[in-house]
């Protein structure tokens, strides 16, 4: 069996889906893998590195997609109307494709993989079972994601963060507000800790309470009957109703008032990222202050965030970048292709190195996304339906 590791050609799109350790993994089990030149060339991953991991490399992606027996992305391949180059159409019919596919945003692009013959697989769908955990994209991408966003603030923000006592006098510790404790959530308030800030955290999901004491954060709770069923079944956080978000807009108003750094990661899968942070709040917020918003590529929580950039509005710096694991490509492409690694190598038969796939086990059910020219995944044809 070939893999083929095409070049990222969406603009920003630092990434690739494969490392040389993931490249030496799977040659190991008679897989010969192809990756396309330059393709980790912005994760500082060289076209000699994967040569000698085992790598073939080859010259473009026309020539990769037209071998590729499987092909692993990082974000969907472009098509007709979404790029210059058009991925899909170069891909072999009967190829099985594996990337973040962002399907429930996206439905038509599933079901162009349909049409064109592809099994298809979503990283993004894999079920949070024990199991999957180290198959696991998302968390393994925001978990960088909630450090970077701290070093990201940090850099804007015009203090220190930590307590500071000189002989000229004692510095403050900054204070810092992380709203959701998911992956990403919860790294940043680990690395706002570690920096020497003063952290609270915000969830509407009173379960984590319990992780984000842990890490040393305060919790701030809004009481509220509603919150105790704010959570889904695969753990993510439930869009709530009128009045709690009535509550919850009063507490978030007078919490950011005090702090000095805001950092939000509330996303609903599927749906637009929930607005968490008026232009009125930005506006009582002190002059100095920091937001960033990580769910600016699904609306953003901040009402006055732009997407992919630094804007300063009522003297409060606001980033908004889109694609946040891009900015830290080394360390986000080797868990990612550790993700891919570990979700493919269970189907791949050492011996012969032929594909041999369990449609019944689980993972697979939860993470396939198209098969024999139909969309197949319950996540989409319920919504159809």
């Amino acid at each position: 069996m070939k893999i083929g590791v095409p070049k990222e050609i969406l603009p920003g799109e630092t990434r690739v889906a494969a490392s040389p350790d993931s490249v030496k993994k799977f040659t190991a089990l008679n897989v010969e893998m192809l990756v396309e030149s330059g393709a980790g060339e912005a994760a500082s991953i060289s076209d000699d590195m994967l040569r000698e991991a085992g790598a073939r490399i080859v010259a473009d992606a026309a020539s990769l997609y037209g071998e590729a027996d499987m092909v692993f992305k990082v974000g969907a391949p472009c098509r007709n109307g979404s790029g210059a180059v058009d991925e899909l159409a170069m891909m072999k019919p009967d190829a099985v494709l594996i990337g973040l596919l962002n399907p429930l945003s996206d439905r038509e692009q599933a079901e162009a993989y349909a049409k064109h013959g592809l099994t298809s697989f979503a990283m993004e769908l894999i079920p949070r079972i024990s199991r999957a955990q180290s198959m696991d994209a998302l968390s393994s991408q925001s978990n960088i994601t909630g450090y970077k966003a701290v070093i990201d603030a940090a850099e804007q923000f015009g203090r220190i963060l930590p307590m500071m006592m000189t002989a000229a006098g004692t510095i403050v510790p900054a204070r810092v507000v992380v709203m959701g404790a998911g992956v990403a959530g919860l790294q940043a308030i680990a690395t706002a800790h570690r920096l020497g800030a003063i952290v609270s955290a915000f969830d509407v999901r009173p379960a984590v309470k319990e992780q984000v004491e842990s890490l040393g954060a305060t919790f701030i709770e809004v009481e509220n009957t509603e919150s105790e069923s704010a959570e889904t079944a695969a753990g993510y956080a439930r869009e709530m109703g009128a009045d709690y978000q009535k509550r919850q807009a009063e507490v978030i108003h007078e919490t950011l008032k005090k702090q000095d750094i805001c950092i939000t990661t509330a996303l609903i899968p599927g749906k637009p990222a929930p607005l968490l942070i008026s232009d009125a709040m930005v506006r009582d917020m002190r002059t100095g202050s920091v937001i960033v918003d990580l769910a600016t590529e699904t609306g953003g929580n901040c009402e006055s965030s732009e997407r992919n950039a630094v804007v300063v509005k009522h003297g409060v710096t606001i980033i908004g970048h889109t694609n946040y694991p891009a900015r830290v490509p080394g360390d986000t492409s080797t868990l990612y292709a550790r993700n891919l690694y570990n979700f493919i190598s269970p189907m791949i038969d050492g011996e012969s190195g032929s594909l041999e796939i369990d449609w019944e086990d689980e993972v697979i059910k939860g993470s396939l996304l198209t098969r024999g020219g139909s969309v197949v995944n319950a996540a989409l044809t319920k919504s159809e339906g």
